[in-house]
């Protein structure tokens, strides 16, 4: 009795055995399966090249090819949150090539903390951007821009689809910049948005010092700088409007606050509105930059871009266009 009962333990700890590591291989194989999706779908979603001559590296995130799914999943479950779904199925994927350690998240606030609306235009939208070649229109205008400013990063554009009309590109910090598509987005304007962009990605890596204070000057002439980037790259294409008239009464209401560290005061300004005209510290910047271009022309992008606000200022007797 006692070797038939020893028997049948030990069949019983064999089976047991047996039937454990069964499911350790069946758990293996679902996670082995489950890694093996998610890097064909992240292949789909994700595109990397690098530079034909210099090597720099660039990669391209389609975002905009997950919110198919959002869309499905928040008409088939009306009564989960939004934003929940969109984290999940949107955000979660991408975080880290898109988002992570940028030195100006709060920049893509309205990316990462509200979700979609008008998902029928947003399907809409979708496929309108899954049938042109955004792809290959990137990758020229990133070439293209890196040909006169090298980084050393990898840079990375995130993709997005966008009901906003008025949404424009944003750079989060140094290699991520973010491209918000909208209905009204031509080849142009990403190829010159992203010069724009690109170079605020390259200034961001190399001379942002982020224990230092950013006055209402600093604001402007970074935005100038990119707004004269995008016209040296793409002379042709007028993406960004700027006044080159000097008016001496909308002057007057922004010199006193230069030397201010003021960051609503500096988006005031540089956004217009109210009592100064829309997008005045673009124009304004840019001409600060053009004023010392003009004084040193011999000057390229990697010299001018390295230059501190005061010396722009300064050396290109930007005062003396007011007197």
């Amino acid at each position: 009795m006692k070797y038939f009962l020893k028997i049948g333990t030990t069949f019983i700890l064999i089976y047991l055995l047996l039937s454990l590591t069964s499911c350790t291989q069946t758990e293996k194989t679902k996670k082995s399966l489950s890694e093996s999706n998610e890097k064909q779908i992240y292949e789909n979603i994700v595109s990397s090249f690098e530079h034909p001559q210099t090597k720099q590296k660039y990669k391209i995130v389609n975002a905009y090819k997950f919110f198919p799914n959002y869309i499905a999943k928040v008409k088939d479950k009306p009564s989960h949150s939004k934003m929940d779904i969109y984290k999940e199925e949107v955000i979660k994927p991408i975080y880290n090539d898109c988002f992570q350690n940028g030195e100006y998240l709060h920049m893509a606030d309205s990316i990462l903390n509200v979700a979609p609306e008008r998902l029928t235009e947003m399907e809409i939208l979708t496929e309108k951007m899954e049938s042109k070649e955004t792809d290959k229109i990137i990758r020229e205008a990133l070439i293209k821009s890196s040909n006169l400013l090298s980084s050393e990063k990898e840079t990375t554009v995130c993709v997005f689809p966008s009901t906003n009309v008025n949404a424009a590109m944003v750079t989060v910090g140094a290699g991520k910049i973010i491209v918000l598509y909208n209905r009204y987005y031509t080849d142009d304007a990403i190829r010159a948005g992203l010069a724009h962009e690109y170079h605020h990605s390259v200034w961001t890596e190399k001379y942002l010092n982020k224990n230092s204070s950013v006055s209402v000057l600093d604001n402007l002439i970074f935005e100038g700088k990119a707004v004269m980037y995008e016209k040296v790259v793409y002379p042709e294409i007028d993406f960004t409007p700027v006044d080159l008239t000097y008016n001496k009464d909308n002057w007057s209401k922004v010199e006193p606050d230069l030397e201010k560290y003021d960051l609503m005061r500096s988006l005031e300004i540089i956004r217009g509105g109210k009592d100064l005209p829309r997008f005045y510290g673009y124009s304004e910047g840019y001409k600060m930059v053009k004023s010392y271009l003009e004084l040193h022309p011999n000057e390229t992008p990697e010299e001018w871009t390295a230059l501190s606000s005061k010396d722009i200022f300064e050396k290109g007797q930007y005062l003396e266009n007011y007197k």
